[in-house]
């Protein structure tokens, strides 16, 4: 049996599991160093991963502490929600892909400290997985990196608000 387009992009890419869903590996780590405007330390002033979400995965709701940006690469459009760090507002949804009259973008910036979650929009026409680009500045830090604890206030938040997207938690 042939490998699916998906399993060949993890085999090439070298892709491994991620802790919010998917697969990604690390492609660029500068030798620039940036400090943050806030109180964390220094770190490489861009980083840069593919990511990669089979049809049936997505990623979970997250939140980075640095600015980052999504830039679609093949396979099927992403469905990509962020919503402000405090769930005062209703979760945005963008369809990352490419260009289309539906307002469909190969590109999107996500601000420091908003959640965001994404998933694959899987339709009758086929297509199994979606690869991206993600490029983060300052660069990408695990100590920047929080996934929506479940028992949180801001999973009951989602629950109860828009529980249509409850399943990304």
């Amino acid at each position: 049996m042939m490998p699916t387009r998906a399993q060949q992009l993890i085999e090439t890419l070298r892709l491994q599991p991620h802790p919010e869903g998917g697969w990604y590996h690390e492609t660029f780590r500068s030798n620039a160093v940036s400090t943050p405007g806030d109180d964390r330390p220094s770190r490489s002033a861009l980083t840069t991963i593919y990511f990669l979400l089979e049809a049936h995965q997505h990623s979970r709701w997250h939140r980075v502490l640095s600015d980052e940006v999504w830039v679609f690469l093949e396979g099927v459009p992403l469905a990509l929600w962020t919503c402000d760090a405090g769930l005062r507002t209703a979760p945005a949804h963008i369809r990352l892909g490419a260009v289309d009259v539906h307002g469909t973008r190969p590109q999107h910036v996500v601000p420091a400290g908003q959640w965001q979650a994404a998933r694959p929009i899987v339709s009758h026409s086929g297509g199994d997985y979606t690869l991206v680009a993600c490029a983060v500045a300052p660069g990408f830090d695990y100590a920047d990196f929080s996934l929506m604890p479940g028992d949180s206030d801001a999973a009951t938040a989602m629950r109860h608000h828009w529980p249509e997207l409850a399943d990304l938690i």
